[in-house]
């Protein structure tokens, strides 16, 4: 599950994308507040982040703010939610970037749990790693048909 944080930064790249392909110009934090929904003072930490990892800039004066400097299809998914979230592996075991030994595993080669684990993970793996900003810019059909599928029950 993304966090809190994660939701406010898609939102805020998807504010800066929508308005790299209109006009083009800098948006004021608090512009990117109203048109995103995301309180402001979650903003100022939350594009520093993004600023800071190359993904927006920002300007001072009048006409300031941030604008998106990278195209959306050049915005991982899974690059921002390691940033902002932290691992995305469900077991320490099976993170490709931040891995650790479970404390109560013996033997990974025959851990079971590690097993089905990986499975599962490598299947969302393949899925978030080519999700862009680009693709959550323009939702698809499929999207929409998916979220009037009523949910299983848990």
């Amino acid at each position: 599950m993304i966090t809190q944080k994660m939701k406010y930064a898609l939102k805020a790249l998807m504010v800066l994308g929508d308005e790299k392909a209109a006009e083009g110009k800098a948006l004021r934090i608090e512009e990117i507040a109203t048109r995103s929904g995301a309180p402001k003072r979650f903003l100022e930490h939350i594009l520093l982040e993004l600023r800071n990892a190359g993904y927006i800039a920002s300007t001072r004066g009048r006409s300031g703010g941030y604008a998106l400097i990278k195209e959306p299809a050049q915005v991982p998914i899974s690059d921002l939610l390691r940033m902002i979230d932290g691992p995305i592996a469900p077991l320490p075991c099976l993170s490709r970037k931040a891995y650790q030994r479970c404390d109560d595993c013996s033997d990974e080669d025959s851990c079971r749990i590690r097993r089905v684990f990986a499975e599962l993970y490598w299947s969302y793996l393949v899925l978030i790693e080519s999700l862009t900003l680009e693709d959550m810019l323009h939702a698809t059909p499929m999207a929409q048909k998916i979220l009037a599928q009523p949910l299983p029950p848990g």
